[in-house]
């Protein structure tokens, strides 16, 4: 059975007309294997270190280390976790061993209900993981997005996303925003708290600009 735990929630907030103060989202998910998604930045090693062993856990436990793309606030603490395969966005690594085919079909299966998929849009390189829950109201899907989505907010007012992607990239992201909402239930952005999926949710991604 797999559990996710949001470590810390990301944010995002624009200081000035030169300067925004962001971290990513931080994810553990436990089940078959441990899997941290996105860790943070280099300023983040002690608490991160921290919030682990809260989960007794230490950095040497993890299996898998999972950055949603190569962004500096999404990787700053990979060294780390020195016994985990690491997927950095499409691109998946163990030492100096790079594993060119492992992201397949724009899919990579981690263990039982964990699955990264090939999620381009805010970078060409962008990876979601899709991680089933079972509830006593039965199976949920939790994805954790990385900056295809930047926040909740972002549903509603897509010059949030967009400012901040890749402006060659703006449709494939709106495309690929569509298609997860279609398969999450709840969704873990990159600079926000998680939120749920809702059909009004879906509805808005479908519209035309």
């Amino acid at each position: 059975m797999n559990e996710v735990i949001v470590l810390f929630d990301g944010y995002s907030k624009q200081l000035d007309d030169e300067t925004m103060d962001a971290n990513c989202s931080c994810t553990l998910i436990k089940g078959q294997k441990n899997i941290i998604v996105d860790t943070m930045t280099a300023w983040d090693r002690e608490r991160l270190v921290e919030a682990l062993h809260k989960q007794n856990l230490d950095p040497l436990d993890i299996h898998y280390v999972v950055c949603t793309h190569s962004h500096s606030d999404h990787i700053g603490n990979n060294n780390l976790f020195i016994n985990a395969e690491h997927i950095v966005g499409q691109c998946v690594q163990s030492g100096t061993k790079f594993y060119e085919k492992r992201i397949k079909d724009g899919k990579y299966k981690l263990c039982e209900g964990v699955t990264v998929i090939a999620t381009p849009g805010h970078t060409a390189q962008d990876v979601s993981v899709l991680v089933d829950v079972e509830t006593k109201d039965g199976k949920l899907v939790y994805t954790i997005t990385g900056d295809l989505f930047e926040k909740e907010e972002d549903i509603e007012d897509p010059s949030i996303w967009k400012a901040l992607g890749t402006i060659e990239l703006q449709e494939v992201q709106k495309a690929m925003r569509s298609h997860v909402l279609d398969l999450a239930n709840i969704i873990i952005p990159g600079h926000g708290p998680m939120f749920p999926v809702t059909e009004a949710m879906k509805l808005q991604s479908k519209r035309v600009d």
